[in-house]
């Protein structure tokens, strides 16, 4: 068992509440990536798309947070295994209107994933061709930890997002 054309397979899969499977520690870093930390949603009010949430789902909602120098609004929908970044644009300069006015309804942005050192990450990814957004610098997110983005055409059409969580660190 655990053989297939004499390669030998050692992973050990630990079955989560929902009975999923994941492999790996909750912030163990195996590989330059570790755990999802959140998906974000575009949302066209903030207010509302959390009460829906809220009120629909049962579910527990931050309370929203400006963010000026990222040109968003936000909040954060909890659950036992992860989170959802509710998002709408703030300011004429944000960065998410035009994704808004192509999809007027919302929609699903970016998804985010937990690394344990932001500059290693930036560099070894920059190495292998993959565009880093923005001027490339790591700015602060809305956890307060150092983030970049990932351009989407070298993720097959994804936003990604990295945000540096140090174990135990807040996310």
């Amino acid at each position: 068992a655990g053989r297939a054309a004499g390669c030998a397979v050692n992973v050990r899969l630990a079955a989560n509440r929902a009975g999923s499977y994941h492999a790996g520690r909750r912030r163990g870093f195996t590989s330059m990536i570790g755990n999802i930390n959140h998906i974000a949603i575009v949302v066209p009010d903030l207010d509302v798309a959390a009460a829906h949430w809220r009120d629909v789902l049962g579910a527990e909602v931050s309370q929203a947070q400006t963010l000026p120098e990222h040109g968003v609004r936000i909040v954060f929908v909890r659950s036992a295994n992860g989170q959802v970044e509710l998002m709408e644009p703030f300011g004429e300069a944000s960065p998410i209107a035009g994704f808004l006015k192509r999809n007027p309804h919302g929609g699903m942005h970016h998804v985010c994933y937990e690394v344990a050192n932001i500059d290693q990450a930036r560099a070894k990814l920059e190495a292998k061709g993959v565009r880093v957004l923005g001027d490339g610098s790591v700015k602060n997110g809305a956890h307060g930890n150092p983030v970049l983005f990932l351009h989407p055409k070298d993720f097959n059409g994804t936003l990604i997002e990295l945000e540096q969580v140090t174990e135990g660190g807040a996310h």
